[in-house]
């Protein structure tokens, strides 16, 4: 993924003009490479992972979904500015998108395997049922629930759970392309950073790419190879996490820094 410059705008509707979320956002993602976004709330990480997953370009207009109305951004080789129709669909087959919250969205009347394995159903509604069923059941243990729990339903399940299931779904068509949104909401604490692991560890065997949006730096410490630091919707720190708050240029990572040395005293 190149991102260069980038501008992304919420369009005007009834009640309200347009708003600017993201503003000269310029971040490159190599083939393997795996990057933590953080940045406080209302920075622009969601509007970012829309956009760069392409399920802001596949939602309708009138749903004011954002748009990328300046710069430059190309993921897996499509200019996302401009790619539309069936070229937008090949895109997104290879993206996998974990969006905000993914967890409590899932179909209330669908097993968990079910809801796995979807994604495969509606790229290929001849795939192979009983592949479909076992790359269900292997992520799911990867991502340590019980096997026994693929013929459950949502309402069943906690809401760390319903996470990891959501979790798995992403990772279901071994997407060479990541976007995970908070991948760790809900879950206990004494596992997240073990999941993100594993989303790390998959993408990366792979030689595949992933961006991991997260508020927890030690989670993201475990895992990925350098982090973007989100403010206002531009980059303002770039490197590992220690470059990052070793050194620190701009006044929001130099806060960030303060609250990580406060934390480990």
């Amino acid at each position: 993924m190149t991102a260069s410059d980038v501008t992304i705008e919420y369009p005007a509707h009834s009640v309200s003009s347009a708003h600017t979320a993201v503003k000269g956002f310029t971040l490159n993602v190599d083939p393997g490479e795996i990057i933590g976004l953080v940045g406080s709330s209302g920075s622009g990480k969601s509007t970012i992972a829309s956009v760069i997953s392409g399920s802001a370009a596949l939602a309708p207009s009138r749903d004011g979904a954002p748009r990328i109305v300046g710069g430059a951004l190309s993921v897996l080789g499509y200019d996302l500015k401009r790619t539309r129709g069936r070229k937008l669909s090949r895109l997104t087959f290879g993206i996998g998108h974990l969006a905000q919250d993914a967890g409590s969205t899932l179909t209330s009347n669908m097993t968990v395997a079910e809801i796995i394995a979807e994604p495969l159903f509606l790229r290929d509604k001849h795939f192979d049922a009983n592949d479909a069923g076992l790359r269900a059941a292997t992520l799911l243990d990867s991502l340590l629930l019980p096997v026994g729990m693929l013929n459950m339903l949502p309402h069943e399940l906690s809401s760390g759970q319903r996470q990891r299931v959501a979790v798995a779904r992403a990772l279901v068509m071994d997407p060479v392309f990541l976007v995970a949104d908070e991948p760790t909401a809900g879950i206990d604490v004494s596992v997240r950073g073990q999941v993100v692991d594993v989303i790390a560890s998959l993408q990366r065997d792979r030689g595949a790419s992933a961006i991991i949006i997260s508020h927890d730096l030690d989670v993201l410490r475990r895992s990925v190879d350098r982090i973007a630091v989100l403010h206002e919707g531009m980059v303002v720190g770039l490197g590992t996490i220690d470059e990052v708050l070793e050194d620190p240029h701009h006044p929001y990572v130099q806060g960030l820094a303060r609250t990580v040395s406060g934390d480990q005293r």
